[in-house]
């Protein structure tokens, strides 16, 4: 059997009212908000509460079992759209026995034939009457986030322009998660009217959106979980600027001169190159190129330059063309541009 989730109830856009003649038939009423109705008198309070209305009980037509409703304030509720495709769409026709006709709009499922509307009436039979052929039914399926229980609520729509508004909605959300994942979406009461045969008929029809930030969100494809739940989760926060590193500390842990210079030039790469530290970092490298060990302030390796077992200390000549690195590594390492009164940065 196909598996399905459990239906809690039914959400409508119309009801009707007791007629002044007992020997006729309710009056249908087309509602301008949401209407909410149930077996389980608890699923419609909480309709009740999160929408408005009051609790009552109700009949349908043709039924004899009562049931609950509401007819709420909302002309507008979000709602998830299960995986798969929620939507069903058929031409259906109905008497006191159920269902007697239920049609794609060229085979009669029920009966194996080709449409019997059109054989009856011609390519014209859609502007019978309703109670003469087959009317368009569409049927979508959702969840209400904020209710109790597991389940989805029916949606029911009986008016062939509802049918083209649902559906064409329903695409975009499926062409947007290919049915693979839950989509939060919008739905509202929208009343329309249409002149037909020189008469204008009044007609309501609900609009399914997908109820995300962005449009880029709703075409990404498949949504987590949590973010059909939430959309706000979907928003896009500013990055935390990461922590700025100690590019002294750095430089004093340098071997070279050349080493320093590499960390100046990152720092100006990532926005932080300012005068104070350029002059910091030059201070270290020349430093480093007169042999001062930038982390204790002494001069060459004292471990290695220390005496020997009979008190010697080694000693190197440094000839005169050697004795001034200093200058000759400002002037070929840090250019003028980076040296202190060198107009930048």
């Amino acid at each position: 059997m196909q598996r399905q989730a459990a239906e809690l109830g039914r959400i409508r856009t119309g009801y009707s009212r007791p007629n002044p003649d007992p020997k006729k038939r309710p009056i249908p009423v087309k509602s301008e908000t949401f209407v909410f109705t149930s077996h389980r008198r608890n699923y419609v309070a909480a309709a009740a509460e999160l929408w408005g209305g009051e609790v009552e009980q109700w009949t349908p037509q043709n039924q004899s079992i009562a049931q609950f409703r509401v007819i709420s304030q909302a002309q507008q509720i979000e709602a998830i759209l299960p995986a798969g495709d929620p939507l069903s769409q058929s031409y259906e026709m109905w008497s006191g026995g159920g269902c007697a006709r239920r049609c794609d709009g060229e085979t009669e499922k029920l009966s194996r034939k080709p449409c019997l509307c059109l054989a009856q009436f011609g390519d014209e039979w859609h502007l019978r009457s309703a109670r003469e052929v087959c009317r368009p039914t569409s049927r979508i399926n959702v969840m209400l986030a904020d209710m109790p229980d597991l389940g989805v609520w029916r949606l029911e729509s009986k008016s062939y322009y509802a049918a083209d508004a649902m559906a064409g909605g329903l695409d975009i959300v499926l062409q947007a998660t290919g049915g693979e994942s839950l989509m939060p979406v919008r739905m509202w009461i929208e009343q329309r009217s249409a002149v037909r045969n020189g008469k204008t008929k009044n007609f309501p029809v609900v609009m399914v959106v997908p109820s995300l930030p962005k449009l880029r969100h709703a075409l990404s494809g498949p949504l987590s979980t949590a973010a059909a739940l939430d959309p706000g989760v979907l928003v896009e926060r500013p990055a935390i600027e990461a922590p700025r590193p100690d590019y002294l500390d750095e430089a004093r842990r340098c071997r070279t001169a050349d080493d320093v210079l590499a960390v100046w030039q990152r720092a100006r790469a990532a926005g932080h190159g300012s005068d104070e530290l350029r002059d910091d970092l030059k201070a270290i490298a020349d430093d480093i190129a007169k042999g001062i060990d930038p982390r204790s302030g002494e001069v060459g390796d004292q471990d290695e330059g220390g005496p020997d077992d009979e008190g010697v200390y080694d000693a190197e000549v440094v000839g005169e063309s050697e004795a001034e690195p200093p200058a000759a590594y400002v002037s070929t390492v840090w250019p003028e541009a980076a040296r202190p009164g060198g107009g930048g940065r």
